[in-house]
């Protein structure tokens, strides 16, 4: 009888011991639950406090002062300049759709908006989504996790410059690809946009800026669409469009990011500047710096 209590009692042991450990990771499950669960609540709390510090102002402007053809040429501007924001989306975070998709607090996903990306851009990058850690210093300029030194060693003749990204092959090998490459389908569209403002547009000045700088985002060559830009003088319209800024690329500051503002020229104030613009030249002469300092 004792060999039959025996085998009996061995089996009762690991049952135990299973429903032991079966209890032991369900616990740990739901601490890890918990925690989890803590620590969204808590950045739903960090969100709800720090969006009211963002204003929603709606723009207007008196269309009227405008011609029957500038007026045509604002949608299209503002076409072009919706697509210089997707662009910036996918330099700053290209995983948005699939972050929004995850995101069920409505506060959290107008603050995701806001940031473009999950990083809190007033105060220090703070991620404010669960789950996300810190921000990458390259955005996506660069392959994830590369080193400052990996990239300044490499023989990369493109390794600094303002518009191309760097690119890891599976074998480790880096290359460059031009903005105006990897983002052709985008910038085609945009060029052709600025192409047909420029046939309506009837200030000369531009005329001639909107056509280089429609020829510059599909080749990545704006030295000649920036000195256009800074020859206009009777226009009504203006945009500022491409990449420009290098705020984005905290890795080394120098790949650009695009950007695009849509204008519209306040010609009574303008008249009212004009008059300080032309003292500049005399303000300049007297500013407190060596002489090599002044142009």
């Amino acid at each position: 009888m004792k060999k039959l209590y025996k085998p009996i009692s061995y089996l009762t042991v690991l049952a135990i011991s299973a429903s032991l450990l079966s209890a032991c990771t369900n616990t740990d499950k739901a601490e890890n639950k918990n925690s989890e669960a803590v620590q969204t609540d808590s950045l739903i709390d960090y969100v709800a406090q720090r969006l009211p510090i963002y204003e929603r102002v709606k723009l207007t402007t008196n269309l009227n002062q405008l011609s029957v053809n500038d007026r045509k040429i604002l949608p299209l501007l503002i076409q072009a300049a919706e697509i210089m924001d997707e662009l910036y989306w996918k330099q700053a975070y290209p995983q948005r759709d699939s972050l929004l998709a995850t995101i069920k607090d409505e506060k959290t996903r107008d603050f995701v908006n806001i940031n473009y990306g999950p990083w809190d851009r007033l105060n220090n990058e703070k991620p404010f989504v669960a789950g996300v850690g810190p921000k990458p210093e390259g955005a996506s300029f660069y392959p994830y996790g590369i080193t400052k030194e990996e990239i300044e060693k490499s023989t990369l003749a493109d390794k600094f410059g303002a518009y191309s990204v760097i690119q890891k092959d599976s074998t480790g090998k880096l290359s460059t690809v031009p903005y105006h490459i990897l983002f052709a389908g985008e910038l085609q569209r945009a060029s052709s946009l600025l192409k047909q403002a420029a046939l309506i547009a009837e200030d000369a000045g531009l005329k001639k800026y909107l056509n280089l700088r429609a020829d510059a985002l599909v080749t990545d060559n704006f030295t000649a669409s920036d000195y256009a830009w800074l020859d206009m003088k009777t226009n009504g319209l203006d945009i500022i469009i491409g990449p420009i800024e290098n705020y984005e690329d905290k890795l080394f500051n120098a790949r650009t990011s695009y950007e695009a503002y849509v204008l519209i020229k306040d010609k009574e104030w303008s008249k009212r500047l004009a008059k300080y613009v032309k003292m500049l030249p005399e303000l300049q002469k007297n500013l407190p710096v060596a002489a090599k300092y002044k142009t």
